[in-house]
């Protein structure tokens, strides 16, 4: 659902005085998911990529974070091609669940902070909540698609 500048008056986020800022939401509301989603695609992107040329090695991690080796050849391409998806807004809705399962099933095995020894909890804490960050992202991505700039738009009938 895309509002104009004049729907403020008749559909505000809030109380007239904190729901100046709808306006400016409103109409660059197309460019800040562009923004939203390249920030939220980049990071899975550019870590499948980083891992894709060494897929042994990444599979040799897995094990100790209680998942199968196979899955490394599963999940490092989902994180790269889905990343890459959600950067140009393909499938965006689609691509933000995927990658959301993937970041719950990350969060859990990579990052559960409180099976670490106490040296390093606080780095892993910092993880598990970045995140829970990217996964209110992904969330919001998958109810807003891919907007505008996106080839979802492009691909929509018309």
């Amino acid at each position: 659902m895309t509002f104009s500048s004049g729907d403020r008056s008749r559909n505000p986020s809030s109380h007239p005085l904190l729901s100046y800022a709808d306006g400016i939401a409103s109409s660059w509301q197309d460019f800040i998911i562009l923004v939203g989603r390249v920030a939220v695609g980049w990071i899975y992107m550019q870590s499948g990529f980083r891992k894709i040329f060494d897929m042994a090695a990444v599979a040799k991690t897995y094990p100790a974070r209680g998942l199968p080796e196979f899955m490394a050849y599963v999940a490092t391409p989902i994180e790269l091609f889905v990343g890459l998806f959600i950067v140009v807004g393909f499938a965006t809705r689609y691509s933000a669940f995927v990658i959301l399962i993937f970041t719950i099933v990350a969060s859990f095995s990579s990052h559960a902070y409180w099976t670490y020894p106490e040296a390093q909890q606080s780095a892993q804490h910092t993880q598990f909540f970045k995140n829970l960050t990217m996964k209110g992202g992904l969330i919001l991505l998958f109810i807003t698609a891919g907007g505008k700039y996106s080839i979802d738009w492009l691909l929509r009938k018309k």
